[in-house]
């Protein structure tokens, strides 16, 4: 998910909790688990598993958009751009094939801060579900800390 003209929207701890806040206010009324996620200043990436029979991912990314837009601007986050767009109208979209592609992508999104050069390694980057997978030993800690960690899945 971008942000309108890649604004660097997520720039701030506070916009990262509202955006936080937003997925977990959606999560409550359309529950869905994130496998991995990044937020980066002026995008996002992440996976989820949405409950079985259920594949609208749509709503839920329109509903988590207009909450944090919403309230993104009651916390003057964003002063003088609330009546600009928020975000970038489409998206790019993958339905995961197997566990290979999961876990090609779980990297991509880890990689994504080191590749964009806001941190030198994925443990350096707060905004990310890195650390969790470190606990989960799916990462040593220090992973990431070069392209050579990374095979790379494409382009965003």
């Amino acid at each position: 998910m971008v942000t309108h003209r890649r604004r660097p929207v997520f720039a701030s701890a506070q916009a990262v909790g509202v955006l936080r806040s937003a997925f977990c206010n959606v999560r409550q009324s359309r529950p869905f688990d994130i496998d991995a996620i990044v937020v980066l200043p002026d995008h996002l990436h992440c996976i989820w598993t949405l409950p079985p029979g259920d594949a609208d991912f749509s709503t839920r990314w329109r509903l988590i958009k207009t909450w944090f837009t919403k309230n993104c601007a009651s916390q003057a986050i964003d002063p003088g751009h609330r009546a600009q767009a928020m975000w970038q109208q489409r998206y790019w979209e993958h339905q995961v094939r197997d566990d290979a592609d999961f876990a090609r992508h779980v990297d991509y999104i880890h990689y994504n801060p080191v590749k964009h050069g806001l941190a030198l390694s994925a443990g350096d980057w707060p905004y990310s579900s890195f650390s969790r997978h470190v606990e989960a030993g799916v990462y040593s800690a220090d992973w990431g800390q070069s392209a050579i960690d990374f095979e790379g899945i494409g382009q965003e």
